[in-house]
């Protein structure tokens, strides 16, 4: 898996690939030091980036922000420091992910459909109960002059 993140990151910031769907995350690796970089499908909601892990706390890049929540952000060919805040909150995920099933319906509903078993009428409890097992983190560049901190997803 990390040759194939390395390969998509070494596209995405040559501008290739999914660029507008696709960030790379470089976190510094909690126990290597070393820096670690991990594309990742995206929103921005309220002009604020937002990213989730289908793994929930256990991924190693959610848990490289936890250890250090100073990033570097490559999005469409420019790259930015930021702050990463993690979200475990499972009300607040099911925003996020209600918003990424109004914004993409066809991709996001196959897919949540497919690995998470969304009923094809379902509800906000629903939402929730898949959210109990995910994770979000919200990324704010760093020195942006007049930015408001915004309301959660």
């Amino acid at each position: 898996m990390r040759r194939l993140n390395a390969r998509l990151a070494a596209n995405l910031r040559r501008g290739r690939g999914p660029t507008g769907t696709v960030l790379v995350l470089t976190t510094i690796g909690r126990r290597s030091g070393l820096p670690r970089d991990t594309p990742l499908q995206f929103e921005e909601i309220n002009g604020v980036l937002h990213v989730a892990s289908a793994r929930g706390t256990a991924a190693d890049w959610f848990r490289n922000v936890v250890a250090e929540p100073r990033v570097t952000v490559t999005l469409r060919g420019r790259e930015f420091a930021a702050v990463a805040e993690p979200v475990t909150d499972p009300v607040r995920i099911a925003d996020f992910l209600l918003h990424r099933l109004r914004a993409r319906p066809v991709m996001v509903r196959a897919i949540m459909t497919l690995t998470e078993r969304l009923p094809l009428r379902w509800s906000r409890a629903d939402l929730e109960r898949i959210a109990a097992s995910k994770a979000v983190v919200v990324l704010r560049e760093e020195n942006v002059t007049g930015a408001a901190p915004s309301p959660a997803p």
